[in-house]
């Protein structure tokens, strides 16, 4: 049965080559399509230079950097700290939670571009999340593994909404109140590199550089307490298992483009170094201007966004692939195959992604450390005007990513008991 099983495997890679020739074809051809119509970002290199500068000078001053418990404000900032907080830690329950809450911040305010790329992201996050308990990654990783894994994605989408989402609110009470607010920002521990990037964006409405000020933020702010905490570099980051995690297509950061009822492509990026701050900075940025600077992009996953509320499964975007229920899942031992044969799975055969409440439990988590990561003048080096990339649409990739896993499911069959 074993030698069976290889045999059948190596019968089929000839033309999982062909496929993955022809899907990169396939995608470029695409992309080409995507990047007819662009839209401004507005990028004002003046108003770069000047943020640029004002972080120098608080580093060149030594500001210390001062937390509520010694901060003085009034009983109204309080008042409106106090309702920040509250609304974050209700908004803040789950990645589902989360990720509805860019939307309507990004709904709300369309000015504020890094809201509508945190909810594409945070969707991703997601996915990648229900991936761990999907038929997809059923055999790959063992349990303590996954629940590891599951608690690197959780942490540090919980811990950039839990930074960042007071951000945005404090945004919409300085419009409701017609004054900047924005000195209460010390208050939520937000660090000092952010100040002068909402300051600036307060006076000239410069989307562009706001986001990229956030993206530069919420990945430093993640980088200590997540990528480089040594609970993760032990029992994540450093394992072979999140290598083959990576390896195995689940790496893909995608944007589901609707028209009509239904995805019609996928916009997105492979990520190729998580553990690279700089990478994913330029990452972040790179996104960005593929969402906001493509106008069938930006169409697209605005009115997915709308049209698909995020459970997490995968079904949300593809369901001729993906199924959330358990019952409909692919019975057939050898994933490979049965996708190679076919561009959709038959009812009651498709590749079993659950909704993510089902999937995962809540996740207590120990204090999150409260000092400001700005340390020196390594973070400017990111300031700079997001560039679309050539590769945009990956429609043809994921599938082939997709396939990349049922095949890495395939091959562990054989060491299996039959």
């Amino acid at each position: 049965m074993k030698q069976n099983r290889f045999k059948q495997l190596l019968l089929h890679l000839p033309a999982a080559v062909r496929n993955a020739i022809r899907s990169r074809a396939e995608d470029i051809a695409h992309s080409t399509k995507l990047r007819e119509e662009r839209l401004p970002l507005h990028w004002n290199e003046a108003s770069a230079r000047t943020v640029s500068n004002e972080v120098e000078e608080l580093l060149r001053r030594g500001a210390a950097y001062r937390t509520q418990e010694d901060e003085e404000f009034t009983r109204s900032d309080r008042k409106i700290a106090e309702d920040i907080l509250t609304a974050t830690s209700r908004a803040g329950v789950s990645n589902i939670s989360r990720t509805a809450a860019y939307l309507s911040c990004y709904e709300a305010f369309p000015e504020l571009h890094w809201a509508f790329l945190a909810h594409v992201v945070s969707r991703n996050a997601g996915w990648n999340m229900t991936d761990l308990r999907g038929s997809r990654m059923a055999d790959a990783l063992n349990e303590e593994g996954k629940r590891n894994v599951y608690r690197f994605l959780e942490r540090s989408n919980a811990l950039i909404f839990q930074d960042a989402y007071p951000q945005l609110l404090l945004y919409q009470k300085s419009r409701e109140l017609g004054a900047s607010q924005f000195h209460l920002l010390r208050y939520f521990s937000v660090s000092r590199f952010m100040r002068p990037f909402w300051e600036r964006f307060w006076i000239d409405k410069g989307s562009a550089l706001l986001t990229v000020g956030l993206i530069i933020n919420e990945q430093n702010y993640i980088e200590q307490r997540v990528i480089r905490h040594p609970f993760y570099q032990r029992h994540v980051t450093d394992k072979t298992n999140f290598h083959l995690y990576s390896l195995a297509g689940l790496n893909q950061l995608i944007i589901p483009l609707f028209e009509g009822n239904s995805v019609t492509r996928l916009a997105g990026r492979t990520v190729t170094d998580f553990g690279s701050l700089p990478a994913r900075i330029a990452l972040g940025k790179c996104l960005y201007a593929m969402l906001m600077g493509l106008r069938a992009v930006k169409s697209g996953a605005e009115a997915f966004a709308r049209a698909v509320p995020h459970s997490g499964s995968r079904a949300d975007y593809w369901p001729d692939i993906f199924t959330a229920n358990p019952e409909e899942a692919l019975t057939a031992p050898l994933q490979g195959s049965e996708l190679l044969e076919s561009e959709t799975l038959p009812t009651g055969e498709r590749l079993y992604s659950p909704k993510l409440l089902e999937a995962w439990g809540d996740t207590p988590y120990e204090p999150i450390s409260r000092e400001d990561w700005l340390k020196d003048t390594s973070a400017l080096d990111g300031i700079s005007a997001p560039q679309t990339p050539l590769l945009c649409d990956i429609s043809r990739e994921h599938r082939t990513g997709v396939l990349k896993t049922a095949f890495a499911h395939d091959a562990a069959l054989p060491f299996k008991a039959d």
